[in-house]
Formats: structure tokens, sequence, C-alpha cells
């Protein structure tokens, strides 16, 4: 798979374009798109986005204010996106666009007719510059209703370079070997594997690339639609692979008990704060380079990254993303989408960091530096070649909700690691449930 280079490119891709003082390539915002005047026109946005990545796609949508004249006003959601949502559709007041994270979702609400297809414009640009897989994750029923603006790689492990030279710790390519460095790791003092588990997401993350690598492209698809059910054999093992990191508390930091405490941004301040580090490593998406930065450590130097160890016969590709879908259909509401399916709106996000686009006509040059352009070569090379995270292709109440469904059950497995089979029940019983509503 494409993506199984990742480590090499993330460590060794040159920089394109010009470069400022600091090193960081700088390139224009290109304007390869033709937007309609929009003057008055206001537009409503909703995304589950705070803080910096709030503030970086509100650069995106005062582009765009530029560009047509229309007013953008941006609300965020809150983390249950379908709840609020929902809320604002039974209210008779829904926002114009909106960011979804799940794949599930946009299928639930494409089905309810809440959301509108892409307006012609719209659909050729995306065309132009999205391959065929993420097209039709976008689509439903072979009608295309979304543009995935802000994707991500989630087969990433992300390591403190200090911890691991300390310990003579070198970057594996198996699960096997994953787990002997992190024991070499840890008797060298530092606790190897931080795991955001409070924030249920990411344990959800940790069982899909087992199961991809471990089970194959073809039975992963066949899970996330519930063509198998959870207590399959194949789920079996996977979960009997991934006891072998949670079971050993050891291997965790702070313990199961603390790593169920501990929210995602702090798996990764843990890693890689100023001083000693808590942790050597740490798993997640190609967004953890910004918390990497906020964390004070230089991407490159005192953090790197590799692949997902392969756990079968290859390594995992698992994508994620948001997707920016209508819930209103009008001429100021399809150009957004047509101006976030363009090179252009990539490129605002992209050269502030923390942003990994799909589109293959943005310019490698728009990241800010060598780490995100070869995360970000990496996932365009791979074409077709990856799978979608398979929690949020399911529906929301199984796969995107906090205290329930998948979340809580694989909560409930990192507490309890030898409970393979209640675990299966479970997560068999709340999928039972969702797919059937």
């Amino acid at each position: 798979m494409a993506l199984a280079s990742a480590a090499a490119l993330v460590l060794t891709a040159a920089g394109c374009g010009s470069e400022d003082e600091g090193g960081a390539s700088v390139a224009p915002v290109p304007q390869t798109v033709q937007l309609p005047r929009l003057d008055g026109q206001k537009l409503q946005v909703t995304a589950v986005w705070t803080g910096t990545e709030q503030e970086n796609f509100s650069k995106v949508l005062a582009e765009f204010e530029r560009r047509t004249g229309a007013e953008v006003a941006f609300v965020p959601s809150g983390d249950d996106m379908s709840a609020f949502v929902g809320s604002k559709v039974a209210g008779k007041q829904p926002p114009d666009i909106a960011m979804l994270q799940q794949v599930g979702v946009l299928r639930e609400f494409a089905a309810k007719k809440w959301i509108k297809p892409l307006g012609e414009t719209a659909r050729a640009e995306l065309a132009k510059n999205f391959s065929p897989g993420w097209q039709q994750l976008g689509s439903y029923e072979g009608t295309p209703y979304g543009v995935y603006y802000k994707v991500s790689n989630k087969s990433l492990i992300w390591y403190n370079t200090r911890a691991f030279d300390y310990a003579g710790a070198t970057e594996p390519k198996t699960w096997r070997e994953l787990i002997e460095q992190a024991r070499l790791v840890s008797d060298s003092g530092v606790q190897p594997v931080s795991i955001g588990g409070a924030d249920g997401w990411t344990l959800t993350d940790w069982f899909e690339n087992v199961y991809l690598s471990q089970a194959g492209p073809e039975m992963y698809d066949k899970l996330s639609t519930h063509a198998i059910k959870w207590t399959d054999p194949s789920v079996t093992r996977a979960l009997t692979t991934l006891a072998e990191l949670f079971g050993d508390e050891d291997l965790l930091t702070d313990g199961r008990e603390g790593a169920l405490r501990t929210e995602f941004p702090q798996s990764v301040s843990k890693t890689f704060s100023a001083g000693d580090p808590r942790a050597a490593m740490v798993f997640e998406a190609d967004f953890v380079a910004a918390n990497v930065a906020d964390a004070g450590a230089e991407l490159g130097k005192d953090a790197k990254v590799f692949p997902f160890p392969a756990v079968g016969p290859k390594a995992p590709v698992v994508t994620g993303g948001d997707v920016a879908v209508a819930l209103k259909d009008t001429k100021a509401s399809q150009a957004l989408l047509t101006f976030l399916a363009s090179p252009d709106a990539a490129a605002v996000w992209a050269r502030e960091g923390g942003l990994i686009s799909a589109n293959t006509r943005l310019d490698l040059a728009s990241y800010p530096n060598p780490e995100l352009r070869g995360i970000a070569k990496a996932l365009v090379d791979a074409g077709n070649d990856f799978r979608f995270d398979m929690s949020d292709q399911a529906p929301a109440s199984f796969g995107g909700k906090p205290a329930q469904g998948e979340w809580k059950a694989l909560q409930d497995f990192l507490k309890n690691p030898r409970n393979v089979s209640g675990t299966q029940r479970q997560l068999e019983k709340d999928a039972a449930k969702a797919f059937s509503d």
C-alpha cells in the first residue's frame, strides 16, 4: 500500500516552493476556481472545531467572503453533530453547511433528505480534484452529497526521539516488534505508550488498525456494514492482539486506569511536554502534529513518526475526514461547497498547519514543513488504496457517541482486556440495534 512508506516520506520529503526565514515552505493561495458574487447573502456553517482548528477554518471562510462578498457565520456544533443538526432541522433552522465527521451520519442525513445533492459546479470541481474513493465516500446511493475538505491518516505512531535514543529503541515495522520496543523503553524507566482512553474514538482507531491489517480489507468492509457479526472469530483475534498491549500495565502510561482518565490532547502532551517525558509513544492521526507544537516540541527533531506496524501481511491504511454537506440548496451554499472542493480552499488552511487534504491538485508547497508534506503526499499517492474509519461509517448511535456503543465497549475493554468475549457480545448487541433502527 502506498501509505506503508509514510515514515520514509515523513522523514526525508524534500521541501517545495520558496522558503521563509524560519525554513518553512510558503506558497501563495491559488485562485483556480471561479466563484459567483454573493453580496448581501448570509451563510451559517457548523463544525465540531474549536480553538486552533476553528481559527484556521475561519481563515478559509474569510477567503470565501473576500472572493464572493457573502457573510459567513461559524457555529460550533459541540461533539454530537448528529444531535445538533437534528435539533436545528426539527426547529426548521438548519445551518447552510455542516462539516460531518462520520460517513454513517452523511448516509443517515441523506436518507432522511436533510442534506442536498452537490450542484453541477461543485460536482465538477470535486471530480477534477479528488480520487474516486473520496468521491464515493461523499455519496449516497450514487448521488454526490459531500466534499471531504479535511482528511487524516489514522495509521501513524509518534515518538519522543529522546526517549527512544535513551532506551536504544528503533522504529518497529510489525506488531511483535512494537511490543518488543515498548518493553525495551519500559526497561529504560520511561512508560512506553500514552493512550487517550477518556476519548473513546481513540480506542476505535486502535482496533481498526489492528483489524484491517490482520483480517484484511474484505473482512473490514463486512464488519463496517455489519455484514458479519462482532462475535466473529476475526474480531476475537483482533481484540486478543490488542490485549497484548492493553493488558500489560508496564506498557501503558499511568496504567489502564490512568489511560481511561486521559483525554487525547493530554496523551500527546505526556509524550512531548518539556522536561523528562512521561511517555515515549502516542498513536493517532496526522493532526497530532498540532498537539506536538502545543507541547513545545519540534516536529522532525523532538518528535518523529512511523506507520502503524503490520499486524498481518500488510500495514494498515486507515483514514478519516470531515465532509462538507449542504442542508440548504442555495446559490451561496453550493458556491461554498465548490470552493471547499478546490485547491484554493485547501491551501488556506494547509499553510497554517493542522490540515491534510486529499485534493490531488493542492501544491505540496502549501504545507509548512517536510513532515506534513510527506504525510500528505503519501495519502494522495494512496489513491483508492485505503479504508475509511470504521466507526465513522457506522450509525452515530454505535460508532460516534460518547459513553455508548463502540466507544463505551472499547473503554470497558481497556479497563478489562481479559474480557474479550464479553466485549464482543456487547459490541454485537449495540451494533445490531444501531443498524436495525
